[in-house]
């Protein structure tokens, strides 16, 4: 299985956020593009060495609004190979390899249908989202694959089997066998049977803000299905944070900006995430295969203080690769 690096690597969920006052929809496309390049750029210069294309639209319509196009399809949910473009990926040259996130056929099919149990529709969609992948991979512009999934195991309205979710993850990342490809989760509840899907690799687990997840991982499932663990050794839920801090320092953070900055860097120093990251590999030894963030950061404030957070992640991995000889 070929990897970008060897040992654990360093990659980030994807979402940013936008420079002060900048309106996405203001933007001609060489504008956007251009926007894309400069922010991947300043993930890449904080540290991130598997950075991903930064995702500044909604995760669902940046995906089903092309789906949906009568003109683009094959069939329903099913869209044209030629079609499959991710509109991100022209910011960057061919062998410019970066973290390509695609949403989960079964976070889309929620979108649109909800409770239901349309399988045929679930596996178009995702025959739909290996199509975007291939065409990435085709390109020489993946070097991580990843499908999120942020429902899978939280939202009770998904009433497939397990046999269907498995196989319309396996539908999904079909392109990706042979390389790393990870499935993005918020709840580990379904880590095992992502874990047998054979075209995923490493199963993500946000285990910042929620470190008892990792004790719900049998790192012997890993083993046996060959699959790694992805864990998060940042918090980016800021809305929380923030919350824990302003009652603790009987204060409203947002309306001093500067002190918010310096209290969740504090918060989320290096030190506190080379402890996570410590754990983790005690845990899972050779099994840990990446890190980073817990989540995107597209709610952050501001695009220096995400960066900062980033720059934190690549200062933790550096010591522990340092300390662990795994430089």
């Amino acid at each position: 299985m070929s990897r970008p690096v060897e040992g654990i690597f360093y990659d980030d969920i994807g979402s940013f956020p936008l420079p002060h006052g900048v309106q996405i929809k203001e933007l001609s496309r060489e504008g956007y593009l251009d926007l894309v390049g400069s922010v991947l750029a300043i993930k890449r210069q904080a540290g991130v060495e598997c950075p991903t294309y930064p995702q500044f639209r909604d995760m669902i319509g940046m995906f089903m609004d092309e789906i949906e196009k009568p003109d683009q399809s094959e069939s329903p949910y099913l869209i044209k190979r030629e079609n499959a473009i991710i509109r991100e990926l022209g910011a960057f040259s061919s062998g410019e390899n970066v973290r390509v996130c695609v949403t989960g056929p079964l976070e889309l099919y929620l979108s649109a249908f909800g409770a239901t149990c349309y399988t045929d529709v679930l596996f178009n969609l995702a025959e739909s989202m290996a199509r975007f992948l291939e065409k990435a991979r085709q390109e020489g512009k993946m070097s991580v694959a990843s499908i999120d999934e942020p429902s899978l195991g939280m939202n009770s309205n998904i009433i497939f089997s397990e046999d269907e979710i498995m196989q319309a993850l396996d539908i999904a990342s079909r392109p990706c066998r042979g390389m790393d490809c990870e499935v993005h989760l918020h709840s580990p509840l379904y880590a095992e049977i992502c874990a047998r899907v054979c075209g995923i690799s490493i199963v993500g687990i946000e285990s910042a803000s929620h470190p008892d997840y990792l004790e719900l991982i049998d790192k012997k499932i890993l083993e046996d299905t060959d699959s790694f663990i992805r864990a998060g050794i940042a918090r980016t839920d800021i809305l929380s944070m923030s919350a824990q801090l302003n009652e603790r320092l009987g204060t409203n953070l947002w309306q001093d900006m500067p002190r918010l900055g310096r209290e969740i860097m504090d918060m989320e120093s290096p030190a506190v995430m080379k402890k996570r990251l410590e754990k983790a590999y005690g845990r899972f030894g050779e099994r840990l295969r990446a890190t980073g963030p817990d989540c995107g950061l597209g709610s952050w404030p501001s695009q220096d203080l995400a960066a900062k957070l980033l720059e934190n992640c690549a200062s933790a991995l550096r010591d522990f690769r340092s300390e662990k000889g795994l430089d």
